[in-house]
């Protein structure tokens, strides 16, 4: 199957199921199908994302993924309010690269197509890029802080990984690039080579822990996360935001992702994901597992993050505060990039 043809396919659910419902207004394609070229074959470990705008979103629209005519779809509400001017949009470091006209699915309101013409018009202005930019700083900083927040050690790891992975955002939105989620360090290692700063490249991998991190080792943790995941995936009963990631629909994602990245010699790449998947795992298994089972698991998870170089709540504190201090350096790098694109206008 092509990108084209797993894009149509995701128009038919929305035609199927979204444009009878009397608040619907439109949908749209989000994530890292809106940046494929429509002729290559469809990455049989990704999903293609559809945001579905509802004039008024309820508590139960929650992301969900699910297969279509054989193909992994995940659902997201945008509320309307938060995404109905350019302006709104254009600051968004996470939702702007979408706005295009050619990703709209359905548009019965009417309100889209005018203001994804008028994003796509002002997307790359010099101002709105470092907008954007400095949104995804922030966003680091945030994660980074809720380290010290969170009482519960799998969160804090959660938001030490995800601050210490915003890195790769900030220079990606610099290069008007996507955001993704998933494959935010090949991105970013390819579009720092491409602009001299691969030298940035290596000091990311040393701020992760896994710069030096072999082949076998990744694959001895893949297999670990592998097995709490089918563990964690058939015992979830307390609703979970990522429930859908921890799920069988979800293995060709969470753990059939990091297989391929592990298989294209992509290990130290591979790390973030195993890392994301066995937290998301343990927050399960906090809610639903016996003691005993918790303490199973959490050894590999304990394992896993040694090998990083974390091994304690003030290891996951010193190591916040690196990437802080690190940040600087890795903002004057983004404004390399940004004056150096000659896309990016005035």
């Amino acid at each position: 199957m092509i990108v084209s043809q797993a894009k149509e396919i995701a128009r038919q659910w929305v035609i199927k199921e979204c444009e009878g419902l009397t608040d619907f207004l439109g949908a749209y394609l989000v994530g890292s199908v809106t940046h494929l070229p429509d002729d290559v074959e469809f990455p049989g470990s990704s999903d293609v994302d559809v945001a579905v705008v509802l004039e008024r979103p309820q508590p139960e629209n929650k992301p969900t993924k699910f297969l279509y005519h054989n193909v992994l779809i995940e659902v997201n509400f945008p509320p309307w309010d938060q995404i109905n001017s350019p302006q709104q949009v254009l600051g968004e470091y996470r939702r702007a690269g979408a706005f295009r006209p050619s990703n709209i699915l359905s548009d019965p309101s009417g309100d889209l197509a005018p203001l994804f013409s008028a994003v796509s018009r002002d997307f790359a202005k010099h101002y709105w890029v470092r907008e954007r930019c400095e949104g995804a700083m922030r966003n680091t900083r945030g994660y980074l802080q809720r380290v010290n927040e969170f009482p519960l050690h799998h969160d804090q790891v959660t938001c030490w990984l995800f601050g210490t992975a915003g890195l790769c955002h900030v220079v990606l939105t610099a290069g008007l690039q996507n955001p993704t989620v998933r494959r935010r360090y090949m991105e970013a290692r390819m579009l720092l080579a491409e602009h001299g700063h691969l030298d940035l490249y290596e000091d990311l991998m040393e701020l992760q822990g896994s710069a030096e991190i072999g082949k076998e080792r990744v694959e001895h943790h893949l297999d670990a996360v592998t097995e709490v995941f089918d563990f964690a995936k058939d015992i979830i009963i307390t609703p979970y935001r990522f429930a859908s990631d921890i799920s069988e629909v979800g293995r060709p994602i969470s753990i059939g992702g990091s297989r391929e990245f592990v298989d294209q010699g992509n290990h130290r790449e591979a790390v973030y994901w195993i890392v994301a998947t066995y937290s998301r795992c343990m927050a399960i298994l906090h809610n639903d597992a016996s003691l005993v089972e918790r303490e199973k698991f959490a050894e590999g998870f304990h394992t896993l993050l040694a090998d990083l170089g974390i091994s304690s709540f003030a290891d996951l504190q010193q190591r916040s505060q690196r990437v802080r201090e690190f940040l600087p350096q890795v903002w004057s790098v983004a404004e390399a990039i940004m004056d150096a694109n000659p896309a990016i206008e005035d």
